[in-house]
This record gives C-alpha cells, sequence and structure tokens, in this order.
C-alpha cells in the first residue's frame, strides 16, 4: 500500500523506507517554534531535565507575539525568560517587539518553513505550514523542551482524509469560508489525529494565502495537520525567500485514506460560524438580526496582506455603524508596511478602526480588543469557543476579512454585497 504526503515527509526523516498508519516513529526535526507563552514552560522543562545545550540554534524559532508589546508584568516576565534563552543560546531566529510578527504568518514569510519538512511548535496552529507542503504539527511545552536539546521527537504517523476541491471560487469567497464549510461539513471531532490532505483541480483556485488559512484551521477540526501539494503556486511563493534545498513529496496514486469528502467551490458562499464552535457554520447572508460590537481583522490566521486588502476593498469610502469598535492587526511588519504604502491605514483609519502593531492580542483575549459581558466580535481568527476573547458571557463570531468588515459597516452580520 502506497503512502500519503504526510507519511511520505515522516518516513523520510525517520529513516524509513515507509511508515503506516497507527505506527509510533522518531523523527528528526527541521525546526522547533515556541513562543511567549509556551516557551517559558519549554525552557523550565528543559532546565529541569538538565540540558546544557540546544540540537542547533539556527533551527529553533522563538517568536514573542501573544502578549507583546507586553501588557503587564506577568507578559514582561515572560518574555525576559525568552530573551535570556535566546541570548544565552545564540539563537538567531528570535524575534522581540519590532521585528516580531504573528508566528504562523511570519514564518513563512521569512522563509524559514519549506516544503517536505517537519516543523513541531508549542502552538496548536503550527499546522498552518501544511500550506507550504511540510509536515507541521503543535506539540506540548515538554514535548517542545526536549526536541530543543535533542532535535528529534515521536510521533503516531496519522491516518488521512482526502479534501477534493473542484469548481471556481464565487466573488468575495475566500479560504477562510472553504475551511469553515468543510469545518461545518464534518465536525471538530470529525478529523481527529488525521491528516488533512488537500486535492483536486480546485486546489489551484487556492492562493497560498488561502492555504495558510485553511492548514491554520486543521486543527478546529481535530486534524493533526493539513498538508497541500506543491505546485507552482507554492513553487513561486517560496522562491526568494527560501535559501536551502527542499524537496516536494507526493502522494502515492495508491494510498489509503480512511474516506474522502469533496468541496465543490461553486457552491461556496461567504460563512461564519457562530458561537461556541467553528462547527456552528451558517451563510453570512442569514446574520441580518445579529447586531454586532465589535469587528478584529487580523491573527495567524487572516492577518496577510490579501487580507488587508480584502477589508480595505469593502471599508473604502465608507464608515463603521455607530456603535461598532474596528481593531485591524496587520500579521507581520512587512505587512504592516505595506498596509501603509498601499493606503489600506488610512482608509481603515477613515473608516473609524483602530490600526495595530502585530500581536495575537484579541485572538485569546491577551490584550487589544477583550470583550465585555453580553457584547459580540465577528473576526478573523481562528476559535470562537466560550470565553475566547474575553467574558464568557461574549461572542465571538467568525468570518473571513470581507465578511467583519462588512459586518461592521452594517452594525450587523452581513455579506459584503449587501453593503
Amino acid at each position: 500500500m502506497g503512502m500519503t504526503m504526510t507519511q511520505k515527509i515522516l518516513a523520510q526523516h525517520a529513516g524509513l523506507e515507509s511508515v503506516r498508519a497507527g505506527q509510533l516513529i522518531e523523527a528528526k526535526l527541521d525546526l522547533c517554534l515556541g513562543n511567549d507563552i509556551t516557551t517559558p514552560v519549554a525552557i523550565n522543562e528543559f532546565e529541569k531535565a538538565g540540558f546544557t545545550d540546544v540540537f542547533d540554534k539556527h533551527r529553533i524559532a522563538i517568536v514573542l507575539d501573544h502578549f507583546t508589546p507586553n501588557k503587564d508584568i506577568k507578559s514582561a516576565t515572560q518574555c525576559k525568560q525568552c530573551r535570556t534563552f535566546a541570548r544565552r543560546f545564540d539563537i538567531d531566529r528570535f524575534f522581540d517587539t519590532g521585528t516580531v510578527g504573528v508566528e504562523h504568518a511570519l514564518l513563512p514569510e521569512q522563509g524559514i518553513v519549506a516544503p517536505g519538512e517537519a516543523i513541531i511548535g508549542a502552538d496548536s496552529h503550527t499546522c498552518t505550514y501544511g500550506a507550504l507542503g511540510a509536515f507541521s504539527t503543535g506539540v506540548g511545552s515538554t514535548d517542545l523542551g526536549a526536541a530543543m536539546a535533542v532535535g528529534k521527537t515521536w510521533f503516531k504517523v496519522p491516518a488521512a482524509i482526502k479534501v477534493v476541491l473542484k469548481g471556481k471560487k464565487k466573488p468575495y469567497v475566500s479560504g477562510k469560508d472553504v475551511i469553515l464549510t468543510l469545518i461545518g461539513m464534518i465536525g471538530v471531532d470529525g478529523a481527529r489525529y488525521e491528516s488533512l490532505e488537500f486535492t483536486g483541480p480546485g486546489v489551484a483556485e487556492m492562493t497560498i494565502y488561502d492555504r495558510l488559512t485553511i492548514c491554520n484551521m486543521a486543527i478546529e477540526a481535530g486534524a493533526k495537520n493539513g498538508i497541500f501539494p506543491v505546485d507552482d503556486i507554492t513553487r513561486a511563493y517560496v522562491s526568494g525567500r527560501v535559501d536551502r534545498p527542499w524537496t516536494a513529496f507526493e502522494a502515492d496514486p495508491d494510498a489509503e485514506y480512511e474516506r474522502t469528502v469533496e468541496i465543490d467551490l461553486d457552491q461556496v458562499d461567504c460563512t461564519v460560524a457562530y458561537p461556541h464552535l467553528p462547527e456552528n457554520t451558517h451563510p453570512a447572508r442569514e446574520g441580518k438580526d445579529i447586531a454586532i460590537d465589535q469587528i478584529v481583522i487580523g491573527s495567524c490566521t487572516n492577518g496577510q496582506l490579501p487580507d488587508m486588502a480584502a477589508a480595505a476593498a469593502v471599508l473604502k469610502g465608507r464608515h463603521l455603524a455607530p456603535g461598532v469598535r474596528g481593531i485591524v492587526i496587520p500579521a507581520t511588519m512587512q505587512v504592516y508596511r505595506a498596509c501603509m504604502r498601499e493606503g489600506y491605514t488610512d482608509i481603515f483609519l477613515d473608516a473609524g478602526c483602530i490600526v495595530s502593531p502585530p500581536t495575537c492580542g484579541p485572538c485569546l483575549g491577551g490584550h487589544m480588543g477583550c470583550m465585555a459581558a453580553g457584547e459580540r466580535c465577528v473576526s478573523t481568527t481562528n476559535r470562537n469557543f466560550v470565553g475566547r476573547m474575553g467574558h464568557t458571557e461574549s461572542e465571538v463570531y467568525l468570518a473571513s476579512p470581507a465578511v467583519a468588515a462588512a459586518s461592521g459597516i452594517a452594525g450587523h452580520i452581513a455579506h459584503p454585497e449587501e453593503v
């Protein structure tokens, strides 16, 4: 029996000719990632285990993105611990205030992840890098602490679900709508510890940023990872960014899948996930009765330049509805600068929004947009669990940048064609 893309990558990194679903393996890693929340715990475990050196200072990335600029003494203390560790071991992929971006947007942008690589991160949305044809997945901080010392970790090889994309995208439909549609179809546990492998003619409809968004939210279906084939779109993105050899893996024709799910892009419209699960999906056109207090446009899911462009196109010449707060967060410093060059920042400000430097901030109820009891937010982030963005009696509605912008103008959930 043949292997899936994910299985081939894991076999290569484990030094094995082949692997099968359910097999326990030990695999070498190309990158270990931590952020300002998870790295301090990993450092504590690293030191508790008696490790005195890292396996490779070039293959560790620490990104201080969640509570930065530091919101309080505790977050400042955590970041100081990360800085001390990075200086001690001369870790060169260390990103602090001024250079930082939201980690899962920053690493692809900087060429730190590449096709065919095996990557772990102490953050569940590390699965983002499957957009480039890599195997990437989230782990606990204890696993990260050990991996920073030895450069490898163990995996149970996942089974796979084949997601066949076909058809053409409608206007305003993005990768966010596609992944919300998929999660609505299979549920938040529909791919539990499985690989979501995207294929079919509709893959060509997905920009690299659509793919990053889709793989980012694979975890919201319970998946171990999401992954796209390496094609000309992938190659164009990594060209000039990745400065080392990389390998494109392809699934075997006889690869075994647990099941196949088909998505006809012609049938996908702008989609919103209502509280309190990403699987609770509804058409954006059905949201007229849901008044909102806030919109957030940004995050590792939708903070890229095309996301900013989509929001700006809807907001241009318009203003947020009375009583609606708008928060826009470009995901990296490059995106931040590009927004200024392209005039998007002025559009956001003229519409009544604020523009923040790169941070995860409101996505996890950290800062820059926490909500009070009874408030509702349309957000381009990836989770809408109880209390995710503040008070347990607040509500988060997940949507694309275009839908978030349209909702901000309308004062209720809205399709971009309705404003």
